[in-house]
């Protein structure tokens, strides 16, 4: 199973990557946790995205598909969440998989209309030394900005706040639009109603997975 999930902020994509972790132990990548790895272990391709990263420039996409290349070899299974970005980044990624004779099985793309989604992250509260997350309509704490399991703060990500999350949505809007019709047009695209219960999305997952498995086949 190779999957890239697409999807704006707060669709639900990040919890279903780790359900298809638990249930087909699909390695989950990111290339957030790429770039800090390899710069954390001084490889050259690390090297080479610190100096971008360190002047406030986009690291090029090139080292991006790089640092991409060596974990896509050693897997069998895998979820892409967060890359591609761009059509060059998803035309060098096909080239890639080819090579390695890994094409994707599928692109899921999680839809949600844009008030939701604001009601979702603008709503998010977070216990910084954890992680754990609150929502204050969908889980809210049991006393209002407590965690309920260690008694400290919870605290609003800057990026949740409303007027950032609009931009972020506009931001994926513009970035995205692009690769929806990159691979909607390849054929390998999945509309998954992002608005479900999380066992119904779970369901839809399953079933796109199984759809193309079977054409694959």
């Amino acid at each position: 199973m190779r999957l890239v999930m697409l999807g704006p902020p707060g669709a639900g994509k990040g919890t279903q990557a780790k359900v298809l972790e638990e249930r087909y132990g699909a390695s989950q990548l990111s290339t957030g946790d790429l770039l800090r790895q390899n710069v954390a272990d001084g490889s050259p391709l690390g090297a080479k995205a610190k100096s971008f990263m360190d002047s406030g420039g986009l690291v090029p996409d090139d080292v991006i598909v790089g640092m991409m290349e060596v974990p896509l070899a050693k897997l069998d299974s895998f979820v892409l969440d967060g890359f591609p970005r761009t059509v060059a980044q998803a035309e060098t990624l096909d080239a890639m998989l080819g090579k390695l004779g890994k094409p994707l099985t599928a692109v899921l793309l999680f839809d949600a209309d844009r008030a939701t989604l604001l009601r979702r992250l603008a709503g998010r509260w977070t216990n910084p030394r954890t992680g754990r997350t609150y929502h204050l309509e969908f889980n809210p704490p049991k006393v209002a900005g407590i965690d309920d399991q260690d008694g400290g703060p919870l605290v609003q990500r800057p990026d949740d706040a409303a007027d950032v999350v609009a931009k972020r949505l506009e931001t994926y809007d513009a970035q995205t639009a692009p690769l929806v019709e990159y691979y909607d047009r390849t054929g390998r695209l999945v509309r998954i109603d992002g608005l479900q219960a999380i066992g119904d999305v779970t369901a839809a997952v399953q079933k796109a997975i199984d759809a193309r498995s079977g054409a694959a086949a």
